[in-house]
C-alpha cells in the first residue's frame, strides 16, 4: 500500500510513503490538536519507504507500473499545483484506491478558517466527484469567491449539515477519469460562482433583486466616464 501526500497524518498501516516533506517532520496535524496519524499506532512504513519528492514534478513517481495493490490519496489533490499529473500517477503505479478531498459545499464557505475567506487559504481547486461517472473535475477557485456573498456560502449552512458534508471521496478501481474545467471571462467565472452558491443555499429573491439594483447603480459613473472619453 502507498500513501502519496501522507506528512500531515501518515496512514501508519501503508508500507509506502510519497511526500515532498521529510520522514523526520511527519504528523503536522498535532501541532494544531489533529491527528498525527491514522490506521492504528504501528508504522508499517519506515525511513527507508518514505520517498522524498516533489510529486508535481513531470517525472514519473519512483515505482514501477501497478505496483500497488492500493494507492491512498486524501486531502492532498486541493493542495497541489498538477492535481492531473498525480492523478495519472496514481492510476499508473496503483492498482486500486481511494482519494478524499473537501467537498466544493465545504470550500465555498466563507469564514471556516477566516472571516473574509471561503474555504480554505492554501487551496487552490473547487473539487467535484462524480462518483456516478467515477470522475474527479477540478475547477480554478478564483478570488472572486471571497469577495461577495453571491459567491460564496454563509457558515451557518455548513454548520446545518453533516460532518461528511464537508469531504468528498472516490473509491476507484483499475481506473478513472479526472479533467480541469476551465472558464474564460470575469462575467463567466461569476456566473458559474454563483450558479454553484444559490443551488446550494438559496437566497431570497428581495436580497438578489436588491443586489442587481445597487450593481446596476455602482455602474452608472463607469458607464458616464466611458461616455466622455470617447472622442
Amino acid at each position: 500500500m502507498l500513501d502519496v501526500g501522507a506528512w500531515a497524518s501518515p496512514f501508519n498501516r501503508a508500507q509506502w510513503i510519497l511526500d515532498a516533506e521529510p520522514f523526520e517532520t511527519r504528523g503536522y496535524y498535532r501541532t494544531f490538536g489533529g491527528p498525527p496519524s491514522q490506521g492504528g499506532e504501528r508504522e508499517w512504513f519506515s525511513k527507508d519507504t518514505w520517498v522524498q519528492r516533489d510529486i508535481c514534478g513531470r517525472e514519473p513517481w519512483p515505482f514501477t507500473d501497478k505496483q500497488f495493490d492500493f494507492v491512498i490519496c486524501s486531502h492532498t489533490l486541493e493542495d497541489i499545483r498538477d492535481p492531473l499529473w498525480v492523478c495519472s500517477e496514481l492510476m499508473r503505479v496503483g492498482k486500486a484506491g481511494y482519494i478524499e478531498v473537501p467537498s466544493r459545499v465545504f470550500e465555498s464557505t466563507l469564514g471556516v478558517e477566516r472571516p473574509n475567506t471561503a474555504g480554505l487559504s492554501h487551496h487552490r481547486w473547487l473539487i467535484d466527484i462524480d462518483t456516478a461517472a467515477n470522475e474527479i473535475r477540478f475547477l480554478q477557485k478564483y478570488h472572486l469567491i471571497h469577495s461577495h456573498w453571491r459567491y460564496n456560502l454563509p457558515k451557518t449552512h455548513l454548520r446545518s449539515r453533516p460532518p461528511e458534508a464537508a469531504v468528498q471521496w472516490l473509491w476507484w478501481k483499475g481506473a478513472f477519469r479526472f479533467s480541469e474545467v476551465t472558464i474564460h471571462g470575469l462575467g463567466n467565472q461569476e456566473r458559474e460562482l454563483e450558479r454553484f452558491a444559490e443551488a446550494t443555499y438559496p437566497r431570497s429573491p428581495w436580497r438578489l433583486r436588491a443586489t442587481e439594483a445597487w450593481r446596476s447603480l455602482s455602474s452608472l459613473p463607469r458607464r458616464g466616464l466611458k461616455r466622455l472619453a470617447r472622442p
